[in-house]
């Protein structure tokens, strides 16, 4: 276990090559979903504090694809790109996670000895659970790596604190959404 950057989360590397972090929000399971699964709603909190996401494209359908653009407060641009492969409304979603596009310096903290322009992550695959708990609900999220190596580089860059603070901006837009 690791600790959490919120002390409302519970994050931990749930394995050799997987990181975990869990909220419970006081909203509806439907509520969370939504923030989830509509590209406007995604677009609001998705990413770190004080990133935003100029390009929020989602296709939430099995194969469906999505495409995230978020520019980070220097104006450097981290895309994400990814296929649904399990849409479970309104209880799981799994998706796939390519950081291919992002900046040569991000992927060069990630493996240094990597080719240049390559893909320092691989394909990730992450995995959003939505527990319906009687007027709230606890979102666990899930991201498999291809290896200890790639998570350990990622926790050292700051993997928890990032989606702590991108649940934190989800928490404060949940009760936007009408």
């Amino acid at each position: 276990m690791i600790m959490a950057a919120n002390e409302t989360d519970t994050a931990m590397v749930a394995s050799d090559r997987e990181f975990a972090i869990s909220r419970v929000f006081t909203a509806s399971r439907a509520l969370v979903w939504e923030a989830w699964t509509d590209p406007r709603r995604m677009a609001q909190w998705w990413g770190p504090r004080a990133f935003a996401n100029p390009v929020c494209e989602l296709d939430v359908r099995v194969g469906g694809a999505f495409r995230i653009h978020m520019r980070a407060p220097d104006g450097a641009l981290y895309p994400i790109t990814g296929v649904y492969r399990e849409v479970v409304e309104p209880g799981r979603l799994v998706m796939t996670l390519d950081c291919s596009g992002h900046p040569d310096s991000w992927h060069d903290q990630v493996n240094p000895h990597r080719a240049k322009g390559g893909n320092s992550t691989g394909e990730m695959l992450q995995t959003a659970i939505f527990d319906d708990l009687g007027g709230q609900t606890r979102l666990t999220i899930r991201t498999r790596l291809e290896s200890g190596a790639i998570l350990a580089a990622m926790v050292k860059m700051g993997m928890n604190e990032g989606w702590s603070q991108s649940l934190d901006r989800l928490e404060v837009h949940l009760p936007r959404i009408v």
